[in-house]
């Protein structure tokens, strides 16, 4: 986030120091200068002058710090091995599936958990073994190779390290019932991990030559002693193989031991050698390990007086140079400040003025605020994550948590919910329909907002925990969080009753208000959710004000009536809509509505009954030839129709989105016969107009009867029939004279008129006889 805001704030900025410096660069090189060729000759005088004491102090406290430092890196080495067996015995290849696992019929998984040790054998140099033992009837040892284990002494070698009393821990361990004597540094994990009941071992076992060179690192010489022991137990590891209570390590530890301090240092004579000793602790995995260096003061401060010589021959020419690579260096020093300060800062805002790191320090001042005031947003938006996880835990998404995750998380969002019991409240709006004009379709949001604003005074100032929903249609829930041992049966009436006057009064609509019976689980609250919402479809549908409490009310009782089912309304319904009688449909419809949310109907009940009218319609629809899914657009009526919960909604949705579509499209299929039909009279009068053809010979052909092709003729083509028959005969007409020489008896003939009634017609129509017509075309 801050990353983004520094691009946004400086990601534009194109101004670029031109080779100028600030007051650090120079203050840099003068340091460099410094500290690159004075104290050189300084330090050489000083060690050549007194290369006693002083000298020999300084060494061994370097010394003793090199010891240190290195028993650090080995302690992180360790540490990394423990990190590493912990992460491996958390995988789910070795989860409770190896119990009684069959390795020998599921070898594939043989050979994956054998491909995996070798991975962990070859993760790191120190570990010269990966093992895997699981015990039980039939005890398997993985040496990474698979290795059932007839043996029962080597079986109860491996059972003794399942029941250490830690999960994981170091112990020195000997794997070769021969040679009980050879042991290995060995770490031992449980599997599988974090379980209290573990059935095998995850095992490193470490190269004793390997763990000895990496103690020899905190012995920089070939003299001395370096050993690791455990406080509390018999461990112990030498870097030269000497035991645990030879006389040179007897000594150290009584002297560790009386001195009574967790790490330090001292001197040890011992056999007319004066041995510097430093020694300190390792923490480790539920215990504490000890580690002592011990090392002749002879080797470390022999090589002083000829290195301070050397020093002073080599101060002397480095002198020379300290003022060259002390440019070059501050110029490699200075780049990365110079790119910070271009990032951070353009040029003209700085210009060489200022120190550099004065510049980066405003800078970074000013985006520190700016992350602050990204987090005080972050902590703004803390509430709509909230809701988030409370529409979650009610929808039943959460059902895969544990009751103790869902308390820890509730927890966190600052929930009080140890020993508490959670009712849940649906509410539900109806008669949105009948405010005349109040609210308009598409409302829903905006009521459903007002009411969850009412909920939510009303909540806080009768129940101590309380958290409301928007469902944005027309519906809200609310979760009560209440002590165990309280009874609010009393506070539920007085919200209910507060809460139905205010949405009567202000919103002028009814409401219904479910309440379920209080669980003592968060995992039961999504159960007790759906429950109300059931509840609520077996309200009464008239648009009432109605409470309905589970813990009172048993909805599953005999006490609910059968609805009656208007059979005879809807086979009337789909009878008027196969005829196209659209009018009389809407009238059966709204009757079949009213039969069925009579006085005392259930809103479940409608929803069904009004489900079942749209399937009998659907079927209707597809016996007609129509694909409801074309015709409707692939929309899923039935998810709608049970969405909606007001007669005058679903009356008229089922209107708009079901009748209407169906009877245009029965309206556009006949409209189309139609026009096929008058296609085809058309055809046949072109191929039979000279012969005697009358209306009654089309209807014959057609197949329906003279008075409604008259009418569909007109309609299509917006002549009558005569006179589209006249119009094609005298064109045809026309034709013959024009193009052909053959006598006007037999043009008359030939478009089946005859003679003399042609004559008239076609003066009448062109306004001069055909003989005319004829001479007048040729002329032109």
């Amino acid at each position: 986030m801050l990353l983004s805001t520094v691009k946004a704030r400086f990601g534009n900025r194109q101004g670029r120091t031109d080779g100028g410096k600030g007051r650090f660069f120079r203050k840099s090189l003068i340091m460099i200068f410094i500290v690159s060729g004075i104290p050189g000759l300084i330090m050489g005088a000083l060690v050549y002058g007194i290369a006693g004491g002083r000298v020999e102090s300084e060494l061994l406290q370097l010394h003793y710090g090199q010891i240190e430092q290195r028993s650090q890196n080995i302690d992180d080495q360790l540490s990394n091995l423990e990190l590493l067996l912990s992460h491996w015995a958390f995988d789910n290849k070795f989860d409770y599936s190896l119990n009684g696992f069959d390795f020998v019929r599921n070898f594939e998984r043989t050979q994956d958990i054998t491909r995996t040790l070798i991975a962990m054998q070859g993760s790191n140099a120190l570990v010269k073994k990966a093992e895997l033992y699981v015990g039980g009837s039939s005890s398997v040892l993985f040496n990474p190779e698979y290795t059932v284990l007839d043996n029962k002494t080597t079986s109860g070698m491996y059972d003794k390290l399942i029941q250490g009393k830690n999960v994981t821990y170091w112990t020195q361990w000997s794997f070769d019932t021969t040679h009980p004597d050879t042991k290995d540094l060995t770490l031992i994990h449980h599997i599988p991990g974090g379980s209290l009941h573990p059935f095998g071992v995850l095992v490193f076992r470490f190269d004793n030559e390997k763990i000895a060179n990496m103690l020899k690192t905190m012995t920089p010489y070939e003299e001395g002693e370096t050993f690791v022991l455990q406080n509390s137990g018999e461990l112990y590891v030498s870097s030269t193989g000497s035991a645990s209570n030879s006389p040179f390590v007897t000594a150290l530890r009584e002297k560790i031991a009386s001195s009574g301090a967790p790490k330090g240092s001292f001197f040890l004579d011992y056999k007319g050698k004066t041995y510097t000793v430093s020694y300190g602790s390792l923490s480790r995995i539920a215990d504490d390990w000890t580690y002592v260096s011990a090392s002749p003061i002879t080797n470390i401060i022999s090589p002083v007086v000829f290195i301070s010589k050397l020093i002073i021959t080599v101060s002397l020419i480095a002198l020379l140079l300290a003022a060259l690579l002390s440019w070059l260096a501050s110029r490699s020093i200075y780049l990365p400040v110079k790119r910070l300060v271009t990032l951070l800062g353009s040029h003209a805002n700085w210009a060489g003025r200022e120190d550099e790191f004065t510049v980066i320090e405003k800078q970074w001042r000013d985006l520190h605020t700016e992350s602050l005031e990204l987090n005080t947003k972050l902590k703004e938006q803390l509430p709509h994550v909230k809701d988030s996880f409370l529409h979650q835990l009610l929808q039943g998404y959460l059902n895969d948590y544990s009751e103790e995750d869902l308390l820890r998380r509730m927890e966190r969002f600052k929930w009080d919910v140890r020993h508490r019991h959670f009712t849940v409240l649906y509410v539900q709006l109806v008669g949105m329909t009948n405010l005349d004009g109040t609210f308009r379709h598409g409302d829903e949001g905006l009521v459903t907002f007002a009411a969850v604003n009412m909920i939510k005074e009303l909540a806080a100032q009768h129940f101590e925990q309380s958290d409301t929903i928007n469902f944005h249609d027309l519906t809200a829930g609310l979760l009560l969080i209440t002590p165990e041992n309280q009874s609010i049966v009393e506070a539920f009436e007085i919200f209910s009753e507060e809460l139905t006057q205010y949405i009567n009064r202000i919103l002028k609509m009814h409401v219904t208000i479910a309440i379920s019976r209080p669980v003592s689980l968060i995992s039961d609250v999504p159960l007790a959710f759906d429950r109300t919402k059931q509840a609520v479809s077996y309200r009464n549908f008239e648009n009432v004000n109605q409470i309905i409490d589970l813990e009172k009310n048993h909805l599953d009782s005999d006490e609910v009536s059968e609805p009656e089912y208007p059979f005879a309304l809807e086979r009337e319904l789909i009878q008027a809509l196969r005829t196209g009688r659209e009018e009389e449909a809407h009238g059966m419809l709204a009757s079949f509505l009213d039969v069925l949310s009579g006085k005392g109907a259930k809103e479940i009940d409608v929803q069904q009954g009004m489900l079942h009218l749209l399937g009998s319609v659907l079927h209707a629809i597809m016996v007609s030839g129509i694909n409801p899914n074309r015709l409707f657009k692939g929309a899923n009526l039935y998810e709608q129709l049970s969405q909606i919960r007001e007669p005058r909604r679903i009356l008229a949705w089922f209107q708009d989105k079901v009748l209407d579509p169906f009877q245009k499209e029965l309206t556009e299929r006949s409209d189309a016969q139609v026009k096929r039909m008058i296609e085809q009279v058309m055809i046949y009068l072109q191929q039979n107009y000279r012969n005697d053809i009358s209306l009654d010979n089309c209807a014959d052909y057609t197949g329906v009867n003279p008075f409604f092709l008259s009418k569909t003729f007109k309609q299509v083509t917006g002549k009558n029939f005569i006179d589209y028959l006249t119009e094609l005969r005298m064109e045809k007409a026309k034709e013959l004279l024009r193009e052909s020489e053959i006598k006007i008896c037999d043009v008359a003939d030939q478009v089946g008129y005859q003679h003399s009634y042609f004559n008239r017609i076609f003066k009448k129509l062109e306004g001069m006889t055909p003989t005319r017509y004829r001479e007048l075309s040729r002329s032109t």
